[in-house]
């Protein structure tokens, strides 16, 4: 492969990357935030976050360009001091985010939701703060559904298309991602450059489905170790 064709994957792993870490904060967030408390128009806040698992690709990757774009209420916002986030590196981020926030959210607010209220009160009966009951009980115990959660927010940020043509272009070297290089290649004709892509994506995403079995593994691990009777227990 040519130093350029090799752009397009650093890139999409860095995009990737960077949402993930972004939608593991996110979705962490609103996940602790649901489970915790009773929200006012939870079913209404949580459709919203939903929302874009549902829409096709290219509905999210409008929307974003009307709420981010110059004539938007965040873009114009954003030109007036002199930024501009549509067509750049950062509109492909903000594309990744909104697609696989969805995934992480499900996969964090059911992790959360298994761990046994019993461990949480007893916790919070010798002392511990919420912060701290979140931190030494609750996230460990969570820990294997979140580690899916991000495996899958990962693969859906890197495997973006739709929403990033629309909000980021398909600029050689600036915003192209994998798979807007693959569909280049192809409409190209340069199949031994497509194929280079196919393969770097069947070799991540292999990746990620063995990530998220050892997270399924672990977390069933853990809830049955939960379950276990205390007077069998050593």
């Amino acid at each position: 492969m040519t130093p350029g064709s090799v752009r397009p994957i650093t890139f999409s792993l860095g995009v990737a990357s960077a949402a993930t870490v972004v939608t593991l904060a996110l979705g962490l967030g609103l996940a602790r935030a649901m489970t915790r408390r009773r929200v006012r128009l939870a079913g209404l806040w949580e459709t919203l976050i939903l929302l874009p698992m549902v829409f096709p690709p290219t509905i999210t990757g409008y929307l974003l360009l009307l709420l981010l774009g110059r004539r938007g209420p965040v873009g114009s916002a954003l030109a007036r001091v002199g930024l501009q986030v549509v067509f750049t590196p950062t509109a492909a981020v903000v594309a990744a985010v909104t697609v696989s926030l969805p995934l992480m959210y499900q996969s964090c607010k059911a992790a959360l939701a298994s761990v046994d209220r019993r461990l949480i009160d007893a916790a919070r009966t010798l002392g511990l703060d919420e912060g701290r009951v979140f931190r030494r009980v609750t996230a460990p115990l969570a820990a294997p559904g979140i580690l899916g959660g991000v495996a899958l927010s990962f693969a859906r940020a890197l495997g973006e298309f739709g929403a990033t043509l629309m909000i980021a272009g398909n600029i050689p070297g600036r915003t192209q991602t994998i798979p807007l290089a693959l569909y280049s290649a192809v409409e190209g004709n340069r199949s031994a450059e497509a194929n280079a892509y196919l393969a770097v994506t069947v070799g991540v995403s292999f990746s990620v489905i063995a990530l998220v079995g050892l997270a399924d593994r672990a977390a069933a691990s853990v809830r049955g170790k939960g379950s276990e009777p205390t007077g069998r227990r050593r």
